[in-house]
């Protein structure tokens, strides 16, 4: 059965874990919404401390680094609103402290969509399940609901003039029974562009295209395209 298209909204939060998340795993889309004048920013949880191969590098250096190349890439896609939270990589957990932080961000930004990973385990691509994805996801989805609408929720943030806003939607990424797709055929290119960034990420960058283009391909084969186009898959949650 072939999978629904996920049709651009106005605006766009988009929660990962770690740098680079986001562009392994929803840059095309982004970058074709961009294209179309969605709105959208970037909220990194983590700051990536526990990333990178190269042991030369001091450990040290490395959140920074990686904020410089989660910048880079989002400048790639088209994307200039990009905040990162701070908290430690390989220790996430859905405290209300993250909660608080998310909110505050859905807050701020109004997004019609939040878009982040799944709280759901994807035992076919483990790769995508790291612990630190499960924590930012269901953190993300009790910030969109209950938190970000309501008003007595966070009374910190009313008090500096962060209203309660209610999402519309919530897009997860490598859910394992995805409902939506997006073509990103013809941002491919944009979406490498944005992986490129990450060296710090990359010791083999030659192969990553070839690596990505195949799950995108999988992914156009999951929804029901025809062949030779690439996309990205998604499960969509209605939250109002």
């Amino acid at each position: 059965m072939s999978l629904a298209l996920l049709e651009p909204v106005k605006s766009v939060l988009v929660v990962t874990a770690h740098p680079d998340d986001v562009d392994f795993g929803v840059a095309g889309s982004i970058a074709a919404w961009r294209r179309q004048g969605t709105e959208v920013a970037y909220c990194i949880v983590t700051d990536g401390d526990a990333g990178g191969f190269d042991p030369n590098i001091p450990r040290s250096e490395i959140p920074m680094i990686r904020r410089r190349e989660q910048q880079a890439a989002a400048k790639a896609v088209g994307v200039d609103t990009v905040e990162f939270l701070g908290f430690h990589d390989g220790s996430l957990e859905v405290s209300m402290r993250l909660r608080h932080d998310i909110t505050a961000m859905i807050r701020r930004f109004q997004p019609e969509r939040v878009l982040c990973q799944s709280p759901t385990r994807n035992y076919a691509r483990i790769g995508s399940s790291h612990p630190d994805h499960l924590a930012a996801g269901e953190a993300a989805l009790c910030a969109v609901y209950p938190d970000a609408r309501n008003p007595f929720t966070h009374q910190d943030l009313l008090a500096k003039g962060l209203e309660a806003h209610t999402v519309l939607d919530v897009a997860l990424m490598a859910y394992p029974d995805p409902t939506h797709y997006v073509d990103v055929t013809d941002t491919f290119d944009a979406k490498i562009e944005a992986i490129e960034q990450h060296k710090s990420q990359l010791p083999d960058p030659a192969g990553m295209r070839d690596m990505v283009r195949g799950w995108l391909a999988a992914g156009a084969e999951t929804a029901g395209l025809n062949d030779g186009r690439l996309a990205e898959l998604f499960f969509l949650v209605k939250t109002a």
